[in-house]
């Protein structure tokens, strides 16, 4: 599965948290996130991530951008909760998600049931919306 990581400054240390819980899993699957929030998720963990713009450059745009292009197939969004980090592309994102039926965690007790859901297969419907994803790709050719 193409999993996309993105984490608030306020959240970092909890996404990395999770990273590392379940790391075994994670490494499983292909993950891409916005620059910062790869780079700590990385050293934290040692899990490769493909790493995009920071979200104050464009980051979450692209996320966005391969959400609409069914390239990503689970959303872990962990958001600061102060109601003026509530942005419009918070929004966007979030909308992006429901318009094209990606499952989306902001906060680590979703995070957890879709990882979880991940490693029992519960998300491999996920495989017939998004059949060029590299993850499904390597797994046909087993």
């Amino acid at each position: 599965m193409e999993i996309a990581i993105i984490a608030h400054d306020r959240k970092k240390e909890l996404m990395a948290q999770l990273c590392i819980a379940y790391c075994g899993i994670l490494s499983k699957h292909n993950l891409c996130a916005t620059g910062i929030t790869g780079k700590y998720i990385s050293d934290a963990t040692g899990l490769e991530i493909e790493r995009l713009l920071s979200g104050q450059h464009g980051g979450e745009q692209q996320i966005a951008s391969r959400i609409a292009y069914n390239e990503i197939d689970v959303l872990l969004y962990f958001r600061d909760t102060k109601p003026e980090a509530n942005t419009d592309e918070a929004f966007d994102l979030i909308r992006m998600c429901d318009l094209h039926n990606v499952p989306v965690a902001t906060n680590i007790a979703t995070a957890e049931v879709l990882i979880c859901a991940l490693e029992r297969g519960d998300l491999d419907w996920r495989e017939i919306v998004n059949p060029r994803s590299q993850y499904n790709l390597k797994k046909k050719h087993k």
